[in-house]
């Protein structure tokens, strides 16, 4: 198994933790992984991005320009990243503020209203696990208890009462993801 994944949005919607938390959730389940990310100057606002790689085998290079997967959170994401999956692969995005939705016939595309529903469950904080929770039932490459694990890793312990507020996120990921196009 060798899962080649882009995450992008906009600085500040938690972007490059969910790649972190991948990776971590990949490393504690003894699997190969990469994390590279990349971002503009600004802080929040700017474009970012990262690229996870989770192997079962060596990784030659954490260097993507094709994906198996990608995780889309804006327009300027979409549309930079909608041709750089690969034939068969997956795109997943959130719907908030898309108004160009995706074009191609030979990819599987998801989306899920990630925004709205944790602006209307007062869980703004956890979108990106929302999010995350729509990709790993779409793609379960990673285990859920392992993504558990790497949330704990990945922040401070002082936040660690928001966990089971982040878990319950992914259950409602799951929940949310909607196939638009399946590739025959």
């Amino acid at each position: 198994m060798k899962e080649e994944i882009i995450i992008a949005g906009f600085g500040g919607q938690g972007v490059l933790s969910m790649g972190k938390i991948l990776a971590y959730s990949g490393l504690m389940q003894d699997k190969e992984v990469s994390w590279l990310p990349s971002y503009g100057p600004e802080m929040r606002g700017g474009t970012a991005n990262v690229s996870v790689i989770i192997s079962d085998s060596r990784i030659s290079s954490p260097v993507l320009t094709r994906f198996d997967s990608a995780i889309v959170l804006n327009q300027p994401s979409l549309d930079k990243f909608e041709k750089a999956v690969k034939p068969g692969g997956v795109l997943l995005y959130d719907t908030n503020g898309i108004t160009h939705h995706p074009t191609r016939k030979d990819i599987h595309i998801y989306t899920v209203d990630a925004a709205a529903k944790a602006y209307e469950r007062d869980m703004v904080k956890t979108f990106n696990m929302i999010v995350l929770g729509a990709y790993l039932k779409i793609c379960p490459v990673v285990d859920i208890d392992h993504v558990i694990a790497g949330l704990k890793k990945s922040i401070p312990e002082r936040h660690h009462h928001l966990i089971p507020m982040n878990k319950t996120a992914l259950d409602l990921g799951a929940e949310l993801v909607v196939l638009q196009n399946k590739v025959q």
